[in-house]
């Protein structure tokens, strides 16, 4: 059964506005309406309506993130010519079939990340895309932090010089059950499963990694079939290097997640979706009879930020703005799929205990 209220606004045709069908409302799908609606001023053109198996969760949603409608099924959100376009926020495994529902009816596509389990399923995604005619986005919404695109300008404008080393950490307190706790769903463990995010930063701010070298942790959550801790290691042809450290944990209270970018002039340092990002600048000082050089701190530097509700509502202005204009997304399909090729390159590493080099992708 299928429930329009305010049938004006959900058609974008009529006022300019994206008509965004939310399909799966899960736990996620709650916190990005919750986020859409609470920067509404700020992210304006953009009329969510909700779709599940369980009507009357649709229905729920829709009442309480001010939907304009909701649907029964996945199947009639598709079919409802008012609705432009789909976001799925559904499990990694079903991500191929609602991509092809979606393209089949024409709608433009938001997928969650990571875009699909494989490859294969991947490239399949964005020849469907390609074939309606439609946009194809991966919802990789780090990359629309407020700290991550200050981060980026200032490396991209040589604050701290030469990149020599980015960490990052994360021991989310998260215990997976149902899908994905099963590895065949999930299409791994923790890693495509969050670490991905990581992945997209690395490359955001270094380009292509050359190799890759992983070791899975310990297990520490009983019940789960893939890893829930994953150590990468990460090689450029600059000579950088990046670490990413992550992992699902049963602590109540980890350390938040943590970023440090360091170059050959500076660092920059930050604690993920917090308001906060420090610049460190450095210079060497003469001193001593024997002119020993000493690197001291030159200047620190802080920003401030406004909630940006973890780059939910900047990733769908993209997502709307790169539809209106007829050009490809920010993170397109080619880029979830690269982003999913040095994932399962780290998998291999791990599961083969050598250094492997990473594949290019195309789509």
């Amino acid at each position: 059964m299928t429930s329009i209220c305010g049938v004006d606004k959900l058609d974008g045709t009529k006022n300019n506005r994206l008509a965004l069908c939310v399909i799966g409302c899960g736990q996620f799908a709650q916190t990005f309406a919750q986020s859409i609606v609470a920067a509404s001023g700020e992210s304006g053109g953009i009329d969510l309506s909700f779709a599940s198996r369980d009507a009357s969760r649709a229905r729920d949603y829709c009442d309480r993130f001010q939907g304009q409608g909701h649907y029964g099924s996945y199947e009639s959100a598709a079919a409802d010519p008012r609705v432009q376009a789909m976001y799925l926020c559904t499990p990694h495994y079903l991500h191929r079939e609602h991509a092809a529902l979606a393209a089949r009816y024409g709608k433009h596509i938001l997928v969650e990340k990571p875009i699909a389990r494989t490859v294969a399923e991947g490239r399949a995604i964005i020849q469907d895309a390609r074939t309606a005619g439609v946009t194809l986005m991966v919802a990789e919404n780090f990359r629309f932090m407020a700290q991550v695109r200050r981060c980026k300008e200032l490396v991209s404008g040589g604050a701290v010089g030469k990149l020599r080393h980015v960490q990052l950490q994360e021991e989310a307190p998260f215990i997976p059950g149902g899908w994905r706790s099963d590895r065949s769903h999930n299409g791994g463990g923790v890693f495509i499963d969050g670490g991905i995010h990581k992945v997209h930063f690395l490359r955001y701010l270094l380009g292509e990694p050359e190799s890759i070298f992983a070791a899975e942790l310990p297990k520490a959550i009983t019940g789960q079939e893939g890893e829930d801790g994953l150590i990468v290691a990460a090689r450029w042809p600059s000579g950088a290097v990046g670490l990413i450290n992550h992992s699902w944990t049963a602590s109540a209270n980890p350390p938040p997640a943590s970023v440090v970018v360091s170059g050959t002039e500076g660092r920059i340092s930050f604690e993920m979706g917090t308001r906060r990002l420090r610049l460190d600048r450095l210079r060497g000082a003469e001193g001593g009879q024997e002119a020993e050089r000493q690197v001291s701190r030159e200047t620190e530097q802080t920003w401030q930020f406004a909630d940006d509700y973890y780059g939910l509502p900047a990733m769908v202005q993209e997502f709307r703005d790169s539809i209106r204009e007829g050009r490809d997304p920010e993170v397109s399909g080619a880029e979830g799929l690269q982003d999913l090729a040095v994932t399962l390159t780290a998998y291999a590493s791990a599961a083969q205990g050598i250094v492997l080099p990473v594949a290019q992708m195309t789509g």
